[in-house]
């Protein structure tokens, strides 16, 4: 009974543990280590800590097999489980690097999202007259009415089909989005069935070159230029919205994106669309939009990979107990001699602590530089909430790699911990004699 509560004991504490290191920020990693530094070089146990790890440490090269168990499996825990965040990292950025304050989406009231929503053509003049919505050098509304159609194209990487938005806009659309830059060809002539593309669509999709002809609707569209924004729009084609809409059998709009008249435009057109009974609309900044359209996609995705991770976890947890519970049987009698020359339960409990989280370390490391090379930048497209693909980057970013590392020592922490509380329960005198 003793032994049993010792033991549940020792897992609540090392739950609390995790729990508290999970939390930790790296501010206190490095306070952490430097208590550790300090207790092991002005303390006796400490003294006794750091000769006891510096002879399981140059006694690592002997046992280069199970050390090299651990750090593998580790390594392969913090290169997955960086990438899957780093996926969901990509796109959640992708999408809030997306439109921006000073600019504003309109869709039918209850609408999530362009694809369900109806702005009629008659709605569309109203809208644009209303106060709080900027005016060009024309003296015209900023106001782009815009379809959303979902066309299939061909990936370049797998030949598979794959949807992609088709947007058509107003004329205003590309003076309410100064971020999109011409970077080939030219811009599509109104009342023709010229399309230009995104950078980010060009290079996953098929058939997207300048010049080429693409049948939708069952008409030709010819691509004429390439436009890139390092947002979302990367990842669409764009047509003029009056010649995009009668192809495809659209009497309406689906939204309208407007630039907002300073800093007080947005409250005085949301005001003005609830005192229009014509106009049942729902209005949010295009920063907003697109950020609430990429939260589900990133939490499923951090749900996932953190699952994922978990499970490999467990597995790379079981690899360093049996590595380490090796590693303390081959030296029974060298801990056993330590014991016997005055090293106590504590600095053998630490220095094989050490040794495991140093291996923990070293595979933490080994992992983040694999996921950095092999994933940072790497470019790929997922269904977004227009059920389209949005083209986008992983992102490999330090706070990811500090995420990775602290699985890493956590692993560690968990998989040294019992062979270390093994080693210092190990009877002296039964350890001499089985040597």
């Amino acid at each position: 009974m003793k032994r049993f509560f010792s033991g549940l004991l020792t897992v609540c504490l090392l739950a609390l543990g995790l729990g508290l290191w999970i939390a930790l920020p790296w501010q206190g990693l490095l306070l952490l280590a430097l208590a550790i530094a300090l207790w092991m070089g002005l303390s006796r146990s400490g003294r006794l800590t750091r000769e006891a790890t510096k002879i399981g440490i140059t006694s690592l090269p002997q046992r280069w097999g199970a050390s090299l168990v651990i750090v593998v499996g580790i390594a392969g825990v913090v290169a997955v489980l960086t990438a899957m965040l780093a996926m969901g990292e990509g796109f959640k950025a992708t999408l809030n690097q997306t439109g921006s304050d000073d600019t504003a989406i309109l869709l039918r009231a209850g609408s999530q999202a362009e694809t369900n929503s109806v702005i009629t053509r008659d709605q569309a003049p109203l809208i644009g007259a209303l106060p709080g919505i900027a005016k060009g050098a024309d003296g015209r509304p900023l106001a782009s009415p815009e379809l959303s159609q979902v066309i299939n194209l061909v990936s370049k990487k797998d030949g598979s089909d794959v949807n992609v938005q088709f947007r058509g806009v107003g004329p205003a659309g590309w003076a309410i989005r100064p971020q999109l830059k011409l970077i080939a060809g030219r811009k599509f002539q109104p009342g023709l069935r010229e399309l230009v593309v995104g950078r980010g669509a060009q290079q996953q999709f098929r058939g997207l070159e300048v010049g080429k002809q693409l049948k939708l609707a069952n008409q030709q569209w010819t691509v004429v230029g390439v436009f890139a924004s390092g947002d979302a729009h990367d990842s669409e084609l764009w047509a003029d919205a009056e010649v995009l809409g009668p192809a495809y059998q659209r009497g309406a709009y689906q939204s309208m994106t407007v630039k907002l008249a300073g800093k007080t435009g947005f409250k005085q057109l949301k005001a003005a669309l609830a005192a229009d009974p014509r106009l049942k609309l729902d209005i949010d900044t295009t920063r907003n939009y697109y950020g609430k359209q990429s939260e589900q996609l990133a939490k499923l995705i951090k749900i996932l990979g953190s699952v994922i991770g978990s499970i490999m976890a467990i597995g790379a947890i079981f690899g360093a107990l049996n590595s380490m519970y090796a590693a303390v049987a081959g030296r029974a009698r060298e801990i056993a001699t330590l014991r016997a020359l005055g090293f106590r339960g504590l600095p053998v409990v630490t220095a094989v602590m050490l040794e495991t989280l140093l291996l923990a370390l070293l595979g933490g490391l080994a992992g983040a530089a694999i996921a950095w090379a092999g994933f940072n930048g790497h470019t790929v497209s997922t269904l977004g909430n227009n059920f389209s693909q949005v083209v986008f980057q992983f992102r490999v970013s330090p706070e990811l790699l500090w995420t990775g590392l602290k699985w890493a020592l956590g692993i560690g922490l968990v998989g040294g911990l019992f062979p270390a509380l093994r080693a210092a329960r190990l009877p002296v005198t039964e350890a001499l004699r089985a040597g």
